[in-house]
């Protein structure tokens, strides 16, 4: 695989040149009120990338945090599947092509890549940032209203991120049915939010019901072990904080934690994470609380102490979003 950092890192320093002549003030204001309009939870009808400022200045600041909310969900999904690596992708609603980027970090080697998306801005701008990435270079950015209408071509993998929040109920629907009628393998991702986490549990039932089985995160393609209403799956991908970052949320951290829900799903043969870290490793005195999901489909808390020995060194490295045991340890911890 590539290393994930070199391509994150290009892809700050390229997006950082696209915000040249651009004034702060007027960068800020424009991704205030593109924040506002994409955390609404009423759908829209038209693209709310408008123009070549509001691209700019939402990519800055969006694009590197969907960059790794999206490369976290395909790396847990390549792990899944050793042995695959996508011949072709459609990133559908994709925008400025984040996904694109995050496809590249994950498997090595060129492949047709389409972008799907109903803003020509969006994909205008998105067409020559992918010029400093040479596996992005002859990619095709297609305008294309995304909804029930919308044909997918055949493909090896579909990615949908940050989208299913923009449609209405019925245009999800079609946009993941369409998805699975085109491609071997789906990876969505939403905001790691309650109702990103509910959009998500719809797609996953419909992939399912499609014949395909969950690679990531759940270890299990059976139903999700959270009561309606109780909780709900998220992960949190680290991103590093631009100044432009700071400027809108003010703050001085280099990073924030991007919070998001995803499901992974295949046609291919898949092995699935024994379990997945589902939380925030709690680190104390001699110990590691661990809660699972896992493939018995139940929730649980494991206690991994230090007389585990190695699991214990590998327990307190262990992050949320993990699949646990590590790869080649099958002890068990009750």
């Amino acid at each position: 695989m590539n290393a994930p950092a070199s391509a994150a890192d290009t892809l700050r320093s390229t997006l950082a040149g696209v915000l040249d002549g651009l004034p702060p003030r007027q960068a800020a204001s424009a991704v205030e009120r593109l924040i506002s309009n994409y955390r609404g939870d009423t759908p829209t009808h038209a693209p709310i990338l408008r123009d070549r400022a509001d691209v700019a200045a939402y990519a800055a600041y969006r694009m590197p945090a969907t960059f790794e909310a999206v490369r976290a969900a395909l790396e847990a999904f390549a792990d899944a599947v050793p042995q695959w690596v996508p011949g072709s992708h459609v990133d559908i609603g994709g925008g400025t092509g984040a996904a694109t980027w995050a496809v590249a970090a994950t498997w090595d080697g060129e492949r047709p890549v389409t972008v799907l998306d109903w803003a020509e801005p969006a994909l205008a701008l998105g067409r020559e940032i992918a010029g400093s990435h040479p596996a992005l270079r002859g990619a095709a950015w297609r305008r294309a209203r995304i909804g029930a209408a919308l044909e997918v071509p055949e493909t090896d993998l579909v990615t949908v991120s940050y989208v299913l929040n923009e449609l209405s109920e019925p245009d999800r629907a079609a946009l993941v049915d369409a998805a699975a009628a085109a491609a071997r393998s789906v990876v969505i991702v939403e905001a790691g939010t309650p109702a990103g986490y509910e959009r998500i549990i719809e797609a996953r039932d419909r992939l399912i019901a499609a014949g395909f089985r969950v690679a990531a995160p759940c270890p299990h393609s059976a139903a999700c072990p959270i009561v309606p209403g109780t909780d709900w799956c998220h992960f949190a991908a680290r991103v590093s904080r631009s100044s432009l970052h700071r400027q809108v949320k003010g703050g001085s951290l280099a990073y924030e934690d991007e919070k998001f829900s995803y499901v992974a799903a295949t046609r291919l043969p898949v092995e699935p994470a024994p379990a997945r870290i589902v939380r925030r490793p709690q680190i104390r005195k001699g110990q590691v609380l661990l809660d699972l999901c896992e493939a018995d489909e139940r929730l649980c808390r494991t206690t991994v102490t230090k007389r585990h020995g190695d699991l214990y060194k590998a327990a307190r490295d262990a992050e949320w979003g993990d699949a646990w045991p590590p790869p080649g340890d099958d002890q068990a911890v009750s």
